[in-house]
């Protein structure tokens, strides 16, 4: 498939017309990988322990070259778990998550979707386990990690036939799931994180304590940071807040600063928790969300 036909296929509005998430999960991360120098199947790993000398039948791919061109000597990178890889994606399905404004091509559940089937492809591809919880106001699914296609189709199964409108109170939902993921690994949190954010980032905080490496993917729609509306609107809570007709206008500079100090407040504290923040908008093409996310990885890899 040429550059071209993926771009084509990669635009939002083109994916929301095929049928079968794994089908666009596979073209959102051969899309992405056709316009990488380094591979991104690389760009995960949990945390370096320690060295320990080669053995026949280990694995070449944990080799530290650079101590074997100075020392003569085959060594392995050995990290604190050294299984497979084990991500898991947790995905915020509650009603604030269905909306979409006229500018956006897809709701903000949509997009997560997309986005988490798309990684879900690449890790399985790097033969690592994969695992995801949908929640609203509880766990609505919860899919244990395995490594397999079979994996892959349940994964994107139960991600189109997640039930969706129930209200959310993420913060106490993240207790439970820090408690049910047993196995130390990455976790990838999409949501809008509409929740009173001390118990959001105490929630959060329990991952950590967990020894998870966090990622929060904070899909937003564009009209919900930009507020650009005009004319007499009528807003309606998503989540049991009622409606209101209002000036949009009167609004928009209060509601833009708590919007912004919002996001501020989140990504502060992320950092100080040592979790990776991407901010993605429901208007932003798919591949420039897995560049965001991915480059940040391999970074933070060190590669």
């Amino acid at each position: 498939m040429g550059n071209d036909a993926l771009k084509r296929f990669l635009d939002p509005e083109a994916l929301s017309n095929l049928k079968g998430l794994e089908l666009k999960a596979r073209l959102i991360v051969e899309g992405y990988v056709s316009g990488m120098h380094k591979s991104p199947y690389h760009g995960f790993s949990v945390e370096f322990a320690e060295h320990r000398e080669y053995v026949p039948g280990d694995d070449l791919r944990y080799v530290d070259w650079k101590v074997f061109g100075k020392s003569d000597r085959i060594y392995l990178k050995q990290y604190d778990e050294e299984t497979n890889f084990v991500c898991h994606l947790l995905v915020d399905t509650s009603e604030s998550m269905t909306y979409k404004s006229n500018t956006a091509l897809l709701s903000k559940l949509e997009y997560a979707q997309h986005v988490a089937a798309a990684f879900a492809y690449l890790i399985i591809h790097q033969q690592d386990a994969i695992g995801l919880a949908t929640f609203d106001s509880s766990v609505s699914q919860f899919l244990r990690p395995a490594s397999t296609a079979a994996q892959l189709r349940q994964l994107c199964h139960t991600l189109e036939q997640s039930p969706t409108g129930a209200e959310s109170a993420i913060g106490p939902i993240f207790h439970d799931l820090a408690e049910r993921i047993k196995r130390r690994g990455l976790v990838v949190i999409l949501s809008d994180f509409f929740d009173d954010p001390a118990a959001l980032l105490t929630g959060l905080k329990h991952f950590r304590h967990r020894r998870h490496d966090v990622v929060l993917l904070h899909v937003i729609d564009p009209a919900e940071q930009d507020f650009a509306f005009v004319d007499p609107t009528l807003f309606k809570g998503l989540e049991n807040l009622g409606e209101q007709l209002t000036e949009p206008r009167a609004l928009r500079a209060a509601y833009q600063r708590e919007f912004e100090g919002f996001l501020k407040t989140l990504r502060s504290g992320a950092r100080d928790m040592n979790m990776d923040y991407v901010l993605m908008r429901t208007d932003q093409p798919l591949e420039v969300a897995m560049h965001q996310f991915l480059s940040r990885r391999l970074h933070k890899a060190g590669r």
